[in-house]
């Protein structure tokens, strides 16, 4: 190993760093040197005064752009060694105040190498290590005396496993492990074995277990642990306006041309698939902001940010970030945008309420459609070629004719020339063709899938699918004439779907946006919904539940009905919630002319959940 060595300098004074850690190593130890090459069993410290980065081996030392009290060293260093040596990237935070470091350890991460944090009791100063820790980006937290025994494990590891070796055992031990689906609800079969191998080991090793056979038997006795390594599979690498040249070519070329096709009624729709922590969304949110004041037109933006990860789709809609994100935004940015605290830089509401977060699989679960603009950055990456050649179809499906695909440098639409039309091969903007093939992909895509517990072929069940369905024509019309108002939900009560107007039973909730259907219900639903959401998730059903409900001044009785929706077309877990009015005329006008001498209207009866004990019923 090559040790570098990243500490706060003051940039006025020599450093005699060099010369102290000499005396208390046989290493040698060298201040470092623009374009000098990285030796095994070297030491090299940081001069004062410079930002550092390693390429290809080798350090590249600059001048600082930010002034003192802005920089940001450390981050800038563990950055660039994640992106030079990938899983060979080990970052080490030990003591130091601030928070300069969580966003490298962040990178060091994604890129499937090794952190090392300073448990922070044992630091001198414990900004840097409990930052780390907070953030989630600490593969050990360890005193600083049993780090070496932690590097020196690591090192046998890479030694002695370079790549995941394909044997029959290995290959059994993997897939025992990754019948995690079964646990979690999501495959990681078709990730990239390397990828997924080095992450496995990453967690072997802080339970120093040294077989895979070892690590599924140990899985299957810890269900938390399941939930660790799914963390860990999860890939959460981010910035804002990650490769900025990128978003100049979005800035100066995409966005014109997609501006130029809307009218000024239209809606400008916008899907961030893998939107990790929010930073992309934000920055695609951004740019639109800016170019609707600079040409004075507004239009109505939808813009859908998903991931996989519930705990990263929270940080984004928090929208609360470190203040290591200055050196990835201009001064004039971060004032315009965000507004500073104490734990970092907040976004704006402005910014804010042009993103709609929330958790969903990309790989599996329906896209969203009619995109003006999609992106997805940095997650075919780690997906088998099998897997990104079913989302490139999937992709042109969700966009409109003439919609803009946006993908990483690293990305390519593969074997799928036909779909898309480059706009900039260097930066991945591809314009989407229009084409009916996408569209036959993904019905082939989705019944592969319903298929795979069948015995009849795909393409059986796609002719039956495609021969004319009158009950179902009927059935639909019906649907649209006589069913009552409803949502789709997922088993927290996320809205995903909405049928009929449902204004008189759910409105946006104050403050911070949201889609939870329990949050937006009016006076009275909320208690009943959220109790039959709990029961539902059961596999329970709810139905004409006759309760009260109470707006704008107004008391009405509402019948409310859930039920699990089973079609193995759409899925598990999900519900639908219908709201239908069982209320009279002259019950309504009862309702809407009696005065109460509380703050809130109080009904003759108030409707007790079936699942209820003689416990009263709470108020919303």
């Amino acid at each position: 190993m090559a040790f570098v060595l990243v500490p706060h300098l003051d940039p006025g004074h020599d450093s005699i760093l060099s010369e102290i850690l000499q005396r208390a190593t046989g290493m040698p130890v060298v201040e470092a040197g623009d374009q000098l090459k990285v030796a095994p069993d070297h030491v090299y410290v940081i001069p004062p005064n410079r930002d550092m980065a390693i390429f290809h081996g080798t350090l590249q030392l600059s001048v600082p752009e930010q002034p003192r009290g802005h920089r940001m060293p450390i981050d800038t260093f563990l950055r660039s060694l994640a992106d030079d040596q990938g899983e060979r990237a080990i970052g080490v935070i030990l003591s130091g105040t601030g928070t300069d470091g969580t966003l490298g350890l962040r990178a060091i991460i994604g890129a499937g190498g090794i952190t090392l944090v300073q448990e922070p009791a044992s630091a001198a100063y414990d900004g840097m290590p409990t930052s780390a820790i907070r953030a989630g980006y600490a593969t050990h937290i360890l005193p600083a005396d049993k780090m070496p025994e932690a590097l020196q494990r690591t090192n046998r590891a890479l030694a002695a496993h370079p790549q995941t070796p394909s044997t029959p055992e290995v290959t059994s031990g993997m897939n025992r492990i990754l019948l995690l689906r079964t646990a979690t609800g999501h495959d990681f079969s078709l990730y990239k074995k390397n990828t997924i191998g080095r992450r496995i080991e990453r967690r072997m090793s802080q339970h120093t277990i040294d077989d895979l056979e070892g690590y599924a038997r140990y899985l299957k006795e810890n269900p938390d642990e399941v939930h660790a390594l799914f963390k860990e599979l999860l890939i959460n690498v981010t910035s804002f306006f990650r490769d900025p040249e990128a978003f100049i070519v979005m800035e100066r070329e995409i966005l014109p041309q997609l501006f130029a096709e809307k009218g000024d009624d239209d809606t400008f729709r916008v899907w961030v698939a893998g939107c990790a922590t929010g930073e992309e969304a934000y920055s695609i949110a951004i740019l639109l902001r800016e170019y609707m004041d600079t040409h004075r037109r507004e239009l109505k933006v939808q813009l859908y940010a998903t991931d996989l990860d519930a705990d990263a789709i929270a940080v984004a809609r928090a929208g609360l970030y470190p203040p290591n994100i200055l050196q990835d935004l201009p001064a004039e940015r971060l004032r315009r945008y965000f507004v500073k605290s104490d734990a970092g830089y907040r976004i704006k509401k402005e910014i804010r309420d042009m993103v709609v977060f929330a958790v969903q699989n990309a790989i599996k679960d329906p896209p969203f459609t009619r995109l003006d603009l999609l992106s997805c950055r940095n997650l075919m990456i780690y997906l088998e070629t099998e897997l990104q050649n079913r989302l490139i179809p999937v992709f042109h499906y969700a966009l409109r004719p003439g919609g803009v695909l946006f993908l990483s440098s690293a990305e390519s639409i593969g074997g799928h020339p036909e779909l898309f039309t480059p706009l900039s091969r260097k930066w991945k903007f591809y314009r989407a063709n229009p084409s009916a093939a996408s569209a036959r992909s993904v019905i082939n895509r989705v019944l592969s899938w319903e298929a795979e517990s069948k015995t009849k072929p795909p393409e059986e069940v796609l002719k039956k699918a495609q021969s004319p369905n009158f009950a179902e024509l009927t059935r639909q019309l019906l649907l649209q004439s006589y069913a009552p108002a409803s949502v789709v939900t997922d088993l927290k009560g996320t809205i995903i779907y909405v049928h009929g107007w449902t204004g008189k039973y759910l409105r946006p909730a104050p403050g911070q946006a949201t889609l939870n259907v329990v949050e937006m219900a009016r006076n009275g639903l909320q208690f009943e919904l959220r109790r039959a959401l709990q029961h539902a998730a059961q596999g329970k059903e709810l139905l004409n539940r006759e309760v009260m409900v109470t707006a704008s001044g107004e008391c009405y009785t509402v019948s409310l009905s859930i039920r699990p929706l089973a079609d193995p077309q759409i899925g598990q877990g999900l519900l639908l919630v219908s709201f239908q009015d069982v209320a009279t005329r002259a019950q309504r006008r009862r309702g809407a002319s009696r005065s109460w001498n509380t703050n809130w209207p109080i009904p003759r009866r108030i409707s007790r959940s079936p699942w209820s004990s003689s416990r009263p019923p709470m108020r919303s």
